[in-house]
């Protein structure tokens, strides 16, 4: 079983990382909802401040696409059942078609969850209650309620890219040292049964895995788009390369953990060091990577790893210890060193290793030109 205080810690860090995203969202309800009530004078305009939420309900980067979607949901779904309601009047057939076709179209749109919802919803709601009003004043909350949405996402609040990235990748070598760590123990316990699994931290590792492709799409995007960034796309592009490369650590991560399982019990306690040093240098890794001290000090440890493996393998099976310093070796790669010169690193013992200094976290637009007239001023 799980103990009661790494639960406890696991909701503490939830609510730490979702605290800032929920108060843009109450904030933007509650901005929607005065617009819809006293500008556009709703008596009743609950779906302003709904979509207004739903619209910032993503994670970062997806938030302003997520606006656009809703908004062309909820358009489908009243054009489409305006029109049946004109062809077919209303009635339970009315009802029907209305909502096969706007889903359809909203497929053919794109097919994303939140289109297909909200193009069924507007269909419903148009034909069922079948007032010319109500497909109107559903549009127009949702113009609100978006517009409020992308104002706060790319106007006041925009997802830094960069810093998008670092907070996967962090999350990603977490992962994997979580998943050594618990393999160590497995291995210098001589194979009992342990609090989890390493084919449980294996399967958080691949869904890590699958988020960063997805965010490093997203802060490509976010580059592009945004216009109160600074600064050229260069930063994002370089993270982004170098978040790839959390590609090739978790195959060898997820390798490594399953050859282990396999090995001889002799091969397993001499194992369980190394893997425990290698779960130490991705935590260390894990905590700064904006810091270019911190990504030294890591290669330098994953460096003498590789180096004490491709010098001294223990006798035996050899793959699990070949797997264990090419991983050493991507981790210095990862850290920020040249693949060429990692390798020559790794073969000559007296070659020393630079790290290149990682890309710096963008700022605002307003916020440079305000540091820059603060400057300007002394």
């Amino acid at each position: 079983m799980i103990p009661a205080r790494a639960l406890g810690d696991a909701a503490l860090r939830r609510l730490r990382d979702s605290a800032w995203p929920v108060l843009q969202q109450a904030a933007a309800a509650i901005a929607a909802w005065v617009i819809a009530r006293n500008v556009v004078e709703h008596r009743q305009p609950f779906f302003a401040p709904i979509a207004a939420v739903v619209a910032l309900n993503a994670s970062g980067g997806e938030r302003g696409s997520n606006a656009v979607r809703l908004l062309l949901g909820v358009v489908a779904g009243i054009v489409v059942a305006e029109l049946t309601m004109a062809v077919l009047g209303g009635g339970y057939l009315a009802l029907a078609v209305a909502v096969l076709v706007a889903m359809l179209l909203a497929v053919v749109l794109g097919g994303q969850r939140l289109v297909i919802a909200q193009a069924a919803a507007g269909a419903i709601l148009t034909v069922a209650i079948a007032n010319g009003e109500v497909g109107f004043q559903r549009l127009t909350d949702a113009l609100i309620g978006a517009g409020v949405a992308l104002v706060i996402s790319q106007l006041l609040f925009p997802t830094e890219p960069v810093g998008l990235l670092r907070r996967a990748e962090a999350g990603a070598l977490k992962d994997m040292a979580a998943e050594l760590g618990l393999s160590a123990r497995w291995l210098e316990s001589g194979g009992e049964v342990l609090a989890g699994s390493p084919m449980d931290r294996s399967r958080q590792v691949l869904d890590r895995l699958a988020d960063l492709a997805r965010i490093r799409e997203n802060s490509r995007r976010v580059a592009r788009r945004s216009t109160t960034r600074w600064g050229s796309t260069g930063p994002v592009i370089r993270e982004c390369e170098n978040a790839g490369r959390l590609d090739v650590l978790g195959a060898d991560c997820l390798t490594l953990t399953r050859m282990a399982g396999i090995t001889s019990c002799d091969q397993r306690r001499r194992l369980g060091p190394v893997m425990r040093e290698l779960a130490g240098v991705l935590a260390a890794l894990a905590t700064d990577l904006g810091d270019r001290l911190a990504r030294q000090h890591a290669a330098d440890r994953a460096l003498a790893v590789a180096r004490a493996l491709g010098s001294h393998q223990p006798d035996g099976d050899t793959g699990v210890w070949e797997v264990a310093a090419a991983f050493a070796t991507d981790i210095v790669i990862f850290a920020g060193v040249d693949p060429e010169h990692a390798a020559a690193a790794v073969r000559k013992h007296d070659e020393d290793l630079q790290v290149r200094t990682p890309p710096h976290v963008s700022r605002l637009h307003f916020r440079r030109r305000r540091q820059r007239a603060r400057r300007d001023g002394d």
